[in-house]
């Protein structure tokens, strides 16, 4: 029981030791709510599949510390997200921007659904044409 408690106790005061931003918050809390919308929406280039709030990886790490320094320098927020498209692509945005070459994201799933709901109304269209197997039974 004593080993379970130790355990326990270690295990809860290195938690923050865990921390993956460990950076100081921001002094203003309209900037550091800038700064946690921006890294929320930035997928890291190596995970592919987190943001760079969630991932441990170097150059998450590294892209955090260069947001931060770009929100100090007074950048908006669109201009930190022309850089990072600039530099990483418009992958490196989980919500990519409508441009030229995202057009079919955006697209596709309208698309998708239209067609969708077009073959359903086909087939419920043939279905209500086909006759009823028991009045066919009934007339023979």
């Amino acid at each position: 029981m004593k080993r379970i408690l130790i355990t326990f106790c270690v295990l809860t005061l290195t938690a923050g030791a865990y921390a993956i931003d460990n950076d100081k918050a921001f002094d203003d809390p309209e900037l550091q709510a800038r700064y946690e919308d921006i890294i929320d929406e930035v997928r890291c280039v190596k995970c592919q599949n987190q943001n760079i709030k969630d991932s441990n990886a170097l150059i998450a790490r590294d892209l955090r510390r260069e947001i931060r320094r770009m929100l100090g320098a007074g950048m908006t927020d669109a201009q930190i997200y022309d850089f990072l498209v600039e530099r990483y692509g418009d992958f490196v945005l989980y919500r990519p921007r409508a441009s030229g070459k995202t057009l079919i994201l955006w697209i596709a799933p309208a698309l998708l659904l239209l067609g969708g709901a077009f073959m359903m109304v086909q087939i419920v269209r043939r279905r209500m044409a086909m006759p009823i197997d028991d009045d066919a039974a009934e007339q023979g």
